[in-house]
């Protein structure tokens, strides 16, 4: 029988979890360690840490609530344009052949973080699933973070700036 090692997931598996929100301190700190692509005025993209497929990003809202309709207008607006935004991104430096985009609201809806509202984009290709995760519970991931959260962030900035001026506000040490 082949085995395929995956011992980073274990910490992961038998760790104690935050009572803090994740998503809320990847609010604050440095974009690299985060895993954060983009951040805008009301919503950041972050890398999924336990993706189901490479350039598994979440589209999150900056303020803390469990729902999309404890959005403001502004907010909802921001988190559905950084979605496309991604989209972009993901598109151009990826090529997928689709996407699963989808919201979770619950634990009962699947939501593992079910206090902090957050867009999943999956990209998808022809093919993409196996055997792995049903004989072996394992997914097989080509890319590392690091280097998708670089790719992706850059992906980022030449769609911005192929469109517009909109990452003005965005500090430039925390962009890649």
């Amino acid at each position: 029988m082949d085995r395929l090692w995956t011992p980073w997931r274990m910490e992961y598996l038998t760790s104690e979890k935050p009572a803090d929100c994740v998503l809320c301190r990847s609010l604050t700190g440095e974009d690299v360690a985060n895993h954060v692509v983009h951040r805008g005025a009301h919503s950041f993209i972050i890398l999924n840490l336990y993706p189901y497929n490479n350039g598994h990003i979440m589209v999150v809202p900056n303020r803390h609530v469990a729902s999309l309709e404890l959005l403001s207008p502004d907010e909802l607006l921001s988190l559905m344009q950084m979605v496309n935004l991604g989209l972009a991104a993901l598109r151009n430096s990826m090529s997928p052949e689709g996407f699963n985009i989808g919201v979770n609201l619950g634990k009962a809806a699947g939501a593992g973080i079910d206090a902090h509202v957050h867009v999943h984009i999956v990209p998808r290709w022809q093919g993409d699933t196996n055997f792995m995760p049903i004989l072996a519970d394992t997914r097989v991931i080509p890319e590392s973070l690091p280097d998708t959260r670089l790719r992706l962030a850059r992906a980022v900035q030449a769609v911005l700036g192929a469109n517009s001026e909109e990452e003005a506000d965005i500090d430039e040490d925390r962009r890649v």
